[in-house]
């Protein structure tokens, strides 16, 4: 019998443009269905930004729900969709406004930091030998005298990531516009995503900033396999 698996589910959301007062009631309605839900240990419902990482503007359309459970379903099982990270009332609901859903089935391994004070992920190692395509989640609460610093510099390193070598894909998400913001990102291999990390100049002054300024009151860093990446409906 396998030993169960603690496995993140990100669905990215993307609502049709009528339904756009649909999605901001969703953000209302599923948080029932998830507390009530005794599988998943952890649940965030978020919104978007509209350029793939930290980012002001948000995107009405788009958004997204990240769950955190534990299955005794094998790997290749729960990476053809063997479990779905929400249940079926808010899979019913998105299928009612024809939304397009983008699935991203991870299994995390190395991390540190806590989200609303828990280590929403379980016990991570700092470091692991995965040498794989690898998703990163990186998130922060920022403090509120430190806001005008973080957005002042945030952008030009955005910008940045993606023309990065071994760059894939990223999304910004957040749960509080300006102050509880999220970047989801996933590259090639650790090395990649590291070059970009600690080798470009910009990224490295900005996490020595953080630090030396205290930025945040609350942070977290994630690395992820891709377990799957299970699309429905997108265009």
């Amino acid at each position: 019998m396998e030993q169960p698996k603690t496995i993140t589910h990100l669905i990215i959301v993307r609502y049709p443009g009528w339904a756009i007062p649909f999605a901001i009631l969703s953000m209302g309605l599923f948080r029932l269905p998830l507390w009530l839900n005794k599988k998943i240990s952890f649940w965030k419902l978020m919104g978007s930004g509209r350029n793939g990482t930290f980012d002001k503007t948000p995107d009405w359309r788009q958004w997204a729900v990240l769950t955190v459970a534990s299955y005794g379903l094998p790997v290749t099982s729960i990476a053809a969709g063997g479990t779905d990270g929400v249940g079926s009332l808010i899979r019913g609901y998105w299928k009612i406004f024809r939304c397009s859903t983008l699935t991203f089935i991870l299994e995390p391994i190395e991390g540190h930091g806590l989200w609303d004070g828990k280590e929403a992920f379980g016990p991570l190692a700092k470091q692991t030998d995965y040498a794989g395509e690898i998703a990163v989640l990186t998130r922060a609460t920022i403090r509120l005298n430190r806001l005008k610093n973080f957005w002042s510099h945030v952008d030009g390193v955005a910008s940045q990531m993606a023309s990065a070598e071994g760059f894939i894909t990223s999304y910004g998400i957040g749960e509080v516009p300006f102050v509880k913001q999220a970047t989801f990102s996933i590259w090639q291999s650790k090395e990649h995503m590291k070059n970009f990390a600690y080798k470009l100049k910009d990224h490295a002054e900005v996490v020595r900033k953080t630090r030396q300024e205290k930025w945040y009151s609350e942070e977290l860093f994630v690395r992820f396999k891709v377990l799957a990446m299970l699309e429905n409906g997108r265009k």
